[in-house]
């Protein structure tokens, strides 16, 4: 089959490609940008990539299906020859997932606000150094696993990225309900994407949507900490293990500790010790989101008892590009990037920080840039988070033209309020100001060893690495 993929250079529909592309069919594409680092390992997997929509070009392409991302709206002038004349089939990425990958497959789906991309790499990780060969789907850059997806044998698990965003516009179920999950994974749950959930009790209410198709041979993981799931009830259609530091759950993190050189923690199932664990990533967070991890790996192998999975292989997880990612280190500065975008996100990624780097000033760069974060829904909790900075940079609000000036993010009005808390704080009209700003403050580094944290979903207008150039003798 002929599958064309619209916004085939994001990171989800460029590794669902690779997947299609695996599982024997032709695959082209086309994008705004075709850029790399997407668009040089879709070539040297022999897929075909085009610049820009056309109609014309697809109909004389002629693909058997066409595979809309959810970045693709009205307007779009593909989406509206495929409208105008239902001339190809088309579909959503997921519903494409479900149908072409994920039907026959054991599913472990991994969900949250936070830490999907790092939680679905530890779990296929895990799995990999256990000796089995599971499929998967990763929507970021893993450096563990080495790629970003892999069908892997049918007999064992396959492990994806369970988002709660809209499958695409025409579409507006939450992408995990396609994945037909064979053990869900909660991770944590926040409002988040302002944009197409109302309130706290929408996102419970399509989280409540996905439990309700696990099977009763499978299982729900959920964070037992979390008292946002209290409002998703029992479950007794399935097997529910809780994961968290409190006592009463079925597997406990105990013992966390962090310094400069390195995290640990122990691993309890059910009273009964399991594993501990020294390794290079930072905070409590991560430590949750390997328990997480080790929980859905161990139960897709040892329905009754995970703790028989090895865990050493964690010691070597180097983790994912673009989260707490180090790009520039010296005995002065220490440059890191993060993906970062919600309140809760910055704010333990900002503590953990405090014990890796104890001598160092802490500077926080935050691009408010997501659906979210670049209205003022959040705009309090980000003053919160960012006060645990010693001096902090805001960026300009992506696409500031989209919200009126009532509803969008107000990077003066958090400047202001955090150096009344004593934070130096700093905004600019422009990112291009606002490096301008950063390298005049903050380079050559000297006296106090600095820490640049640069938090955002995007690019940044691509200031991140002009900073990391500067900081270059």
């Amino acid at each position: 089959m002929r599958v064309y993929f619209m916004g085939i250079c994001g990171t989800a529909m460029g590794n669902a490609a690779l997947l299609a592309r695996a599982a024997g069919h032709e695959v082209l594409g086309a994008d705004s940008g075709v850029y790399p680092p997407m668009s040089t390992v879709l070539a040297d997997a022999g897929i075909t990539l085009h610049e820009g929509y056309d109609p014309v070009r697809l109909q004389g392409l002629a693909p058997d299906l066409v595979v809309i991302g959810n970045a693709m709206s009205r307007g779009n002038p593909e989406v509206e020859w495929l409208l105008d004349t239902r001339a190809i089939a088309f579909t959503s990425l997921p519903a494409m997932l479900h149908d072409s990958v994920l039907r026959h497959r054991r599913n472990l789906v991994i969900c949250g606000t936070h830490g999907k991309t790092t939680t679905t790499a530890l779990t296929a990780f895990l799995l990999r150094a256990a000796g089995r060969d599971p499929g998967f789907l990763i929507g970021g850059v893993p450096l563990d696993p080495p790629v970003g997806s892999h069908l892997g044998a049918t007999a064992d698990p396959f492990v994806i990225e369970g988002d709660e965003y809209d499958s695409a516009f025409f579409d507006k179920r939450s992408k995990f309900i396609h994945y037909a999950p064979h053990i869900a994974a909660l991770n944590n749950l926040e409002f988040d994407h302002a944009d197409i959930f109302r309130d706290l009790a929408d996102v419970q209410r399509t989280f409540n949507h996905l439990c309700r198709i696990v099977p009763r041979n499978g299982c729900v993981v959920l964070n037992g900490d979390d008292g946002n799931f209290r409002a998703l009830g029992p479950m007794p259609w399935t097997k529910v293990v809780r994961v968290g530091t409190d006592e009463h759950n079925d597997v406990q993190i105990v013992d966390f500790a962090e310094d400069a050189d390195a995290a640990q923690f122990s691993l309890r199932w059910r009273g009964q010790p399991w594993a501990n664990v020294r390794w290079p990533l930072t905070g409590l967070f991560n430590a949750r989101n390997a328990a997480m991890a080790a929980t859905v790996a161990g139960l897709a192998l040892y329905p009754d008892n995970p703790a028989q999975l090895k865990l050493e292989a964690l010691a070597g997880f180097r983790g994912v590009k673009r989260r707490q990612e180090v790009l520039w280190r010296t005995e002065q500065l220490t440059v890191i990037e993060d993906f970062g975008h919600h309140p809760t996100a910055l704010a333990e990624t900002l503590h953990s920080f405090r014990a890796r780097f104890p001598k160092a000033r802490l500077t926080a760069v935050f691009e408010p840039r997501s659906n979210t974060a670049r209205t003022k829904v959040l705009q309090t909790g980000f003053v919160r988070a960012l006060a645990q900075a010693d001096e902090v940079y805001l960026g300009a609000v992506s696409r500031p033209d989209k919200l009126g000036a009532e509803e969008r993010f107000d990077p003066e009005a958090v400047a202001q309020h955090l150096e009344t808390q004593g934070i130096d704080a700093h905004f600019a009209a422009t990112n291009r100001e606002l490096l301008a700003c950063l390298v005049a403050n903050t380079l050559p580094a000297v006296g106090q060893p600095r820490l640049v944290a640069f938090f955002t979903n995007g690019s940044f207008d691509g200031i991140i690495p002009q900073y990391v150039a500067a900081a270059r003798p």
